[in-house]
């Protein structure tokens, strides 16, 4: 069923987009993750990528126009389709493009008529295929409902774990309203729709991982044949999953008649009839991929059918009577009454826990290991008197409500500093060195569940107030998971400091695509030389990460020294 694309929302605050330029041309033929055009929005240009398969029959945009949110775009559908009733939709602009699209149907009407019999003679090779299958296709053109699908909501979210449901079943909604809210890898978001309509069915509960362009739930029109829809969408088609069906249950005659016997004995435990095991094809897949006995699995679906979440709760280790029975029996037989000797104590039992990744915690495997084995790091560390910063920061506390922390002075500092060593404010982009006029500062900032880099914008022109009330802001929303795609977005340089934490010194991984990251510690009272004499002093030391591909040794060197100058004579930063 042909389908229109709307201009997506992809910033918090984005209330059009510009078509940059489009990636496709009518006739292409598109599949899920493709992209389809660059959209300049109000923050960045940004990618835009298709979320379903289909050909694209109708552009009813030009490059450069001015495109308002949920507004068409573009129509994917299957060749021949008719989207006479779609176009309508583009208003004045789709009338424009509608002569174009006239044209190139004339153009494609002298085709060769070779490509014709082809065709005819592909039919008839597929004819007998067609004449196995006991199912009807589904005509989903008169089903007047929309399948919502969880959509790609951060750069890196590969999949969504819906947090919680701010709809139920029935409930009537407008284009715009937030549905749900969704745990992406950075934070969680809200789940807002571009269609009115009826909530006809939640496709998914909360707590589950939702892969991108899976469905999550179906709006439309009350009555509206939603189970219809969701069959035609899910694989190619509800008539090709049924004759898959058909052709497994045909090759799998034989193979029930000599596997009854082995079956029975495990029916009452999965639900199966007649020797049958009910599995649902995606189940079996899992089930052979992770190596797990389908007998042992109990069926939690419709006549005991093994469905997908079946086969995540499985536990393996738990075997069947017989299995435990032979297992004892050998051990018993090894052992030869040695066990009873060598047992350990009743309270010495080891055990292991296996927790779920969470979309947090995946994202930064992924980055960060993608940082290390592509980046080649090298580490620079110097320590720094921090005592003229102490005396400068008590001086100035005690001149203003705002409490300045050092890790405001270390962001300032460093921001200066980048200033006059703009190779180090800088990142690899492969073929260019792209080096940046003002410094986006990134501030690690550690959360339950991982780490997240907000930015303080435009560091360098900013105060130790305006900073310190910056990075508070950011930590606060990062713990109550309220940061937006915004708030971390385009960081060129990277601060991660662990010095509250009583670290004196460590090496951070670069936070690509910034070409450097600081790493800052705490700060320790050591003996040092003033004057000829020995005396106490409190030095922090710090260690720059460099991507040797952008900086080299020297240059990062001397950016260390400018900013050991700001940290030690701190009111050269006030000047």
């Amino acid at each position: 069923m042909a389908e229109i694309l709307i201009m997506p929302r992809l910033t918090d605050t984005m209330e059009e987009g510009v078509v940059a330029s489009i990636l496709v041309k009518e006739g292409d033929t598109i599949k899920s993750g493709d992209l389809l055009a660059e959209i300049e929005t109000d923050k960045a240009t940004m990618e835009w990528e298709s979320f379903v398969d289909g050909e694209v029959l109708y552009i009813g945009v030009n490059e450069g126009d001015g495109v308002p949110v949920n507004a068409p775009v573009l129509i994917l559908g299957k060749k021949g389709e008719d989207i006479s009733d779609l176009k309508a939709k583009f208003g004045q602009s789709g009338e424009n493009k509608n002569d174009s699209s006239e044209s190139k149907k004339e153009e494609t009407k002298e085709e060769p008529k070779q490509e014709a019999k082809q065709s005819e003679s592909k039919k008839e090779v597929e004819q007998p295929k067609q004449q196995k299958s006991t199912t009807k296709k589904v005509d989903t053109s008169s089903i007047k409902a929309v399948v919502l699908r969880m959509r790609k909501m951060t750069d890196t979210m590969e999949e969504g774990v819906l947090a919680s449901w701010l709809v139920k079943v029935g409930d009537k909604l407008k284009s715009g309203d937030v549905i749900a809210e969704v745990e992406t890898d950075k934070a969680t978001m809200d789940f807002d729709i571009y269609d009115d309509g009826e909530v006809l069915y939640l496709a998914a509960e909360e707590g589950d991982s939702v892969p991108i362009d899976a469905p999550i739930a179906v709006i439309g029109e009350k009555g509206a044949d939603y189970q219809a829809l969701l069959d035609a969408e899910s694989g190619s088609s509800s008539s090709d999953s049924n004759n898959e069906k058909e052709e497994e249950k045909a090759e799998t005659k034989e193979e029930e008649k000599s596997t009854s016997m082995s079956s029975a004995n495990n029916n009452s435990s999965n639900g199966s009839s007649e020797g049958r095991i009910f599995i649902s094809p995606l189940a079996k897949k899992m089930a052979e991929e992770n190596g797990y006995d389908i007998n042992q699995i109990e069926g939690s679906g419709e006549n005991g059918r093994i469905t997908k979440k079946d086969i995540e709760n499985f536990t393996p280790q738990k075997a069947t009577k017989t299995e435990t029975k032979q297992v004892s029996e050998t051990q018993s037989s090894q052992s030869n009454g040695q066990q009873a000797q060598k047992a350990a104590p009743a309270f010495a039992q080891e055990g292991t826990q296996d927790e779920k990744v969470s979309q947090m915690r995946k994202a930064i495997a992924k980055s960060l290991s993608a940082s290390k084995f592509t980046a080649p790091h090298f580490y620079l560390t110097i320590a720094v008197n921090m005592d003229k910063a102490i005396e400068t920061r008590k001086m100035l506390n005690g001149l203003s409500d705002t409490k300045i922390s050092f890790n405001d002075i270390v962001i300032k500092s460093t921001a200066l500093a980048l200033k006059k060593h703009p190779a180090i404010n800088a990142s690899w982009q492969g073929d260019t060195i792209r080096y940046y006029d003002n410094v986006h500062m990134g501030v690690a900032v550690a959360v339950d569940e991982g780490l997240l880099v907000p930015v303080v914008r435009f560091a360098e022109m900013k105060t130790l107030s305006q900073i310190n009330t910056e990075v508070k802001d950011f930590a606060g929303k990062a713990k109550d998971k309220k940061l937006q795609p915004s708030d971390w977005e385009g960081s060129t340089f990277t601060i991660s400091n662990l010095g509250m934490f009583g670290i004196e010194e460590f090496t951070a991984i670069i936070n690509a695509p910034n070409a450097c990251i600081l790493a800052v510690g705490a700060i320790t009272q050591q003996p040092i030389v003033k004057d000829g004499e020995i005396v106490v002093g409190n030095i922090m030391k710090m260690t720059l990460s460099c991507d040797h591909r952008v900086v080299d040794g020297a240059v990062g060197a001397a950016f260390l020294q400018t900013l050991k100058e700001f940290m030690e004579n701190p009111l050269k930063m006030l000047v």
